[in-house]
């Protein structure tokens, strides 16, 4: 995205120094060269995190579907040659993948859950599981794409971390506003990378060549995957979420050393001679400050209003449709989902309160998981 690499930017301040400052070559006699041979102002990592994280993400999907077992439970499987791996019907779940109260047995994000059953362990569990093929394919491929760059960068604790909190911001900011369906996916922490990625160019500003060029394309990059967040089956308030704590948490975990002081570094010559230069610059530090203390109070009061079970959308009449573009007869509202249920022996009749649909299953004792789920289907 013409961004430099660490090397590149090592290499520019090299050759920027004129004769008068001049950096002495390797092998000389100069003492002052003696101190900062060897001397990298920007390191390179080895990307470990990240493969492992992809790794995991494919794990964790082999034991859903081998939990899921469908051929156990639904005579209309897709892939059957699979045996337990083999995936729930289409019409159930386009994405090539387990049914819904598997993913909520393991681990799903359910707002009812996290907030009258005490589990919010589901706000990290939820970033691992992936609701189908295309699911992981998506973002394993994108993580890969992001992340080892990153982590190449800057290492596997900054990246790791900006990973994970991002991850937890958009299943919190979810949780706020889509209450009436499960979430899933790692989607909210890979948006933390694209977000660490734009307040890192940002904040280095100072050290980049062709900034304004990577700077655009970062942003329609953004704003397109942003865009993609309103097709349905996809959660855009967990985008969102994981984009805002990423973009903040660059400020403060991926602040680099600014051109002069690297420069200084570099140049032997000056070694005890002149004013030294700050390592960073004053709007870096006000960045940093200001992006710290919004991730602390946005994080203690989305986690309280969590808990006290406030639904986003009723102080923002307009926010759903962040996640959500009412065309093609798609409804956006963002009720509770709740049905009415009659047990007739074999018959399950369920008829959706929201929209008046109704249907017949042909199920004996059905748990409260397996009726929420049909009757998320129905009126969805």
């Amino acid at each position: 995205m013409g961004r430099d690499s660490p090397s590149d930017v090592e290499n520019k301040l090299q050759q920027r120094t004129g004769n008068g400052n001049a950096v002495h070559p390797l092998g000389s006699g100069s003492s002052a060269h003696q101190v900062y041979e060897g001397y990298h102002p920007f390191r390179r990592w080895f990307p470990w995190l990240v493969p492992s994280f992809v790794l995991a993400n494919v794990a964790v999907f082999m034991v859903t579907m081998s939990l899921n077992n469908c051929p156990k439970n639904s005579s209309s499987c897709l892939a059957k040659f699979l045996g337990r791996f083999s995936f729930q019907p289409f019409k159930e779940n386009p994405l090539l993948g387990p049914s819904s109260s598997t993913l909520v047995k393991i681990g799903a994000l359910d707002v009812s859950k996290v907030v009258h059953q005490h589990q919010g362990w589901r706000l990290i569990t939820c970033i691992w599981l992936h609701a189908g093929v295309f699911h992981i394919l998506a973002n394993m491929l994108s993580l890969l794409f992001i992340g080892i760059r990153l982590e190449q960068e800057f290492g596997f604790v900054r990246i790791g971390m900006i990973y994970f909190i991002s991850g937890v911001g958009g299943s919190l900011l979810s949780a706020l506003f889509i209450q009436s369906s499960i979430s899933v996916g790692a989607s909210g922490a890979l948006f933390g990378l694209l977000g660490g990625m734009l307040s890192e160019l940002i904040t280095n500003w100072t050290i980049y060549a062709n900034k304004t060029a990577a700077l655009l394309t970062l942003l329609v990059i953004i704003v397109i995957n942003l865009a993609v967040g309103v097709l349905p089956h996809v959660d855009n308030f967990a985008h969102i979420g994981g984009f805002i704590s990423g973009f903040l948490l660059g400020f403060v975990f991926l602040i680099r050393p600014q051109f002069g002081w690297v420069s200084q570094k570099l140049d032997q010559t000056r070694i005890g001679v002149g004013q030294p230069k700050p390592k960073h610059k004053m709007y870096q530090y006000v960045l940093w400050v200001l992006s710290l203390i919004l991730l602390i109070v946005g994080f203690t009061v989305g986690f309280i209003m969590l808990m006290r079970g406030v639904n986003g959308n009723d102080h923002c009449s307009w926010c759903h449709y962040l996640s959500c573009v009412p065309i093609n007869n798609r409804s956006c509202n963002t009720a509770s989902v709740d049905c009415m249920t009659t047990q007739t022996g074999n018959s399950l009749n369920l008829t959706c309160q929201g929209s008046g649909r109704y249907h017949v299953y042909q199920i004996s004792n059905p748990s409260d998981d397996e009726i929420k789920e049909l009757c998320l289907q129905l009126c969805t």
